[in-house]
């Protein structure tokens, strides 16, 4: 019997012989075949697939090569293949075969980047450029480096229907969008990026499937579930009847970026929507697979899950999922509440009270199992025993900007040194930092919800996001709804496009982050990310300090954070703020740097006393005296 070499389940598989194996899931049809047109020319070519026990159907075809395209013939209509590796005229037209093996990398010498010391950047390669290409993406790289990222956050690129959107409807999921190039392009962006020190990861969706241009069901009504509910369309079936080839489906796909296109690991998109009661979660095994295909290379798995279940992040061996880190969006809540002073809708439970923040820097989430009110339930899990790291910190990402409504950016809603000082902390504190396209060089252009969906869908979609945002009660209101940016307005789309020039326009905010990175990096107690290096205490109404300690006295620090008027006061009786015996404080880095657009920093603690400026972060280092205690400089 003839055996194929595949490294996946499904699609279709190049041969060295010089034919292609074609094999697709289909246990509801009989009659399968795959029509083909060679791109050399000459009448399409129909093969019947052959039955296999399990419900797929598989056949090979002489003469195969990259650039052929088929579609299969299920129940007399002809489709895509759900496991495409790429569709050039988009979702509705043919498949094409795609020989990943042909392209040239030149990262034989990458490790990848372990989480430890990550400083990620999520982007959206539509809007990170004018040309919204891969290969405009690649211009850009070494300027991201410059800043001091270190792994990019791709948003989803499976292929969707339309001119535009965010990515999360794809239809899909092997094949990255014809929007933004070729499937080489895609390699060459992640070539590049490996070659300058840059880790890519991939945010994919296996919760849902886009609602228009989806061909799976009438593959097999089982790729989905009615077993559980799922706010954005039926439940795909990790573990239900015939779910065994669903799983192997997505798992495939979670090892086929790794290997095919060299990524560094994924975003899971709202895991808590991934449902399965297997003994080993479709999760668990995601991340197995991940580390499998990665042989060897350190890789990076982040979990956005709204529930905030910290097992996602536990060893497999304790009953987790083996996943790396999380999004923390506790912290992102109390810091917006704190520089914007709105408590609407989900942001309703948090005050951005100094101590939240404080608790925040210290154990990651804010709700580990006590009731939260806007939900009317508990909410999260203990965060013990979890390493700093595991936390994904933002005050920017692309769900919370487009939620503003408007798309407004943070530096738009709050003060600049409110900005200035949040942000010191954020990416200062022992979590994950992750910046939002732009953010760096306080963009000019918004970040809103845009989606290019036929005329039908569209008007369900604008809909359906004015309802959304409209728990907010300031968007409820009629004149707010009137101006909510329609989603499949072309100009939506375009607005969201950086600039890039603004790194000039606006250098001193980039500097600021540059120099902010270049202190986490260089600091040995803002490096370290050790569990319990850190504690903190509250100052003032809108004040604090944290303390990051280090095994070497010399090495700690003290960071201020301000977000009030000035605090002045002739002593703290509080042991944090003393520094270890024999030294003294000194100013190592102020957000009111005259250089970030800052107004100057007084001195900060001397022998009268304490003065920390109003709406800003100060960072004191240790500096030794000879003799004594001598006296503390700011």
């Amino acid at each position: 019997m003839r055996r194929a070499q595949r490294r996946l389940p499904v699609g279709v598989e190049l041969q060295p012989d010089g034919s292609a194996h074609f094999r697709v899931w289909c246990p509801d049809h009989q009659g399968t075949s795959v029509i083909v047109e060679r791109r050399c020319g000459g009448a399409p070519l129909e093969v019947a697939l052959e039955r296999e026990p399990d419900g797929y159907a598989s056949a090979f075809v002489e003469g195969m090569a990259a650039g052929d395209r088929y579609r299969f013939r299920v129940n007399g209509e002809l489709l895509a293949d759900p496991a495409s590796r790429w569709q050039p005229d988009g979702p509705f037209g043919p498949s094409e075969i795609v020989n990943a093996a042909a392209f040239q990398w030149t990262d034989h010498a990458w490790q990848g980047r372990p989480l430890a010391g990550a400083v990620v950047y999520e982007m959206h390669i539509g809007t990170f450029t004018r040309e919204g290409t891969w290969r405009a993406a690649i211009e850009q790289l070494p300027e991201l480096t410059e800043l001091g990222v270190n792994v990019l956050e791709v948003m989803p690129v499976a292929e969707f229907p339309g001119r535009f959107g965010w990515g999360y409807d794809g239809v899909f999921p092997y094949a990255p969008t014809r929007l933004y190039g070729c499937p080489d392009d895609f390699r060459a962006f992640v070539n590049r990026a490996h070659e300058l020190g840059l880790a890519v990861i991939l945010d994919v969706v296996y919760n849902h499937l886009g609602p228009d241009g989806c061909v799976f069901s009438r593959y097999a009504k089982n790729y989905f579930t009615k077993k559980y509910e799922n706010e954005w369309g039926d439940a795909l079936n990790f573990d239900g009847p015939d779910s065994q080839p669903v799983r192997e489906y997505f798992v495939g796909n979670a090892g086929y970026w790794v290997d095919e296109y060299h990524l560094d690991g994924l975003r899971l998109d709202a895991t808590q929507s991934i449902h399965d009661a297997s003994e080993e979660h479709v999760i668990a095994a995601i991340a197995r697979t991940v580390r499998e295909r990665a042989r060897g290379r350190d890789t990076i798995l982040i979990s956005e899950n709204e529930p905030q279940q910290v097992r996602m992040v536990r060893p497999l061996e304790d009953g987790g999922y083996g996943l790396d880190a999380l999004w923390n969006d506790d912290f992102h809540h109390s810091a917006v509440v704190a520089l914007t002073g709105r408590s609407e809708a989900y942001y309703s439970d948090h005050r951005g009270t100094p101590q939240e923040l404080i608790s925040a820097a210290k154990y990651g989430y804010l709700f580990q199992g006590q009731r939260y009110a806007w939900q009317k339930k508990p909410r999260g899990t203990t965060t013990r025993g979890v390493e700093p790291a595991a936390f994904v910190t933002f005050i920017e990402n692309h769900d919370q900007v487009a939620n503003s409504g408007n798309g407004t950016r943070m530096h738009r809603r709050t003060t600049p040194g409110r900005l200035r000082a949040m942000t010191a902390l954020y990416l200062l504190m022992p979590g994950t930092p992750m910046l939002f396209q732009g953010q760096e060089m306080g963009a000019s252009s918004p970040f809103l919800y845009f989606a290019d969906h036929n005329p039908t869908l569209a008007k369900a979609v604008q809909q359906g996001r004015s309802e959304f945002v409209a728990q907010f009660p300031s968007l409820a209101a009629p004149e707010m709804q009137a101006s909510l940016p329609a989603p499949h307005d072309p100009g939506t789309f375009e607005r969201c496009k950086l600039d890039w020039e603004e790194r000039r326009t606006n250098a001193q905010i980039y500097a600021m982050h540059r120099d902010l990175l270049r202190l986490r990096r260089t600091e040995v107690a803002f490096r370290a990310q050790r569990a319990g290096a850190l504690d903190g205490a509250v100052l003032g109404a809108e004040a604090f300090v944290l303390r990051f300690f280090s095994e070497r006295g010399h090495d700690e620090m003290l960071l201020f954070v301000n977000l009030g008027c000035d605090l002045v006061a002739a002593s703290f009786a509080e042991p944090l703020v003393a520094p270890p015996d024999g030294s003294v404080w000194s100013v190592r880095w102020s957000s009111e740097d005259p250089k970030y657009g800052g107004c100057g920093t007084p001195h900060v603690v001397n022998d009268h006393g304490w003065r920390v400026p109003g709406h800003s972060a100060v960072v004191l280092a240790v500096e030794a005296t000879h003799g004594g205690h001598g006296a503390t400089r700011g």
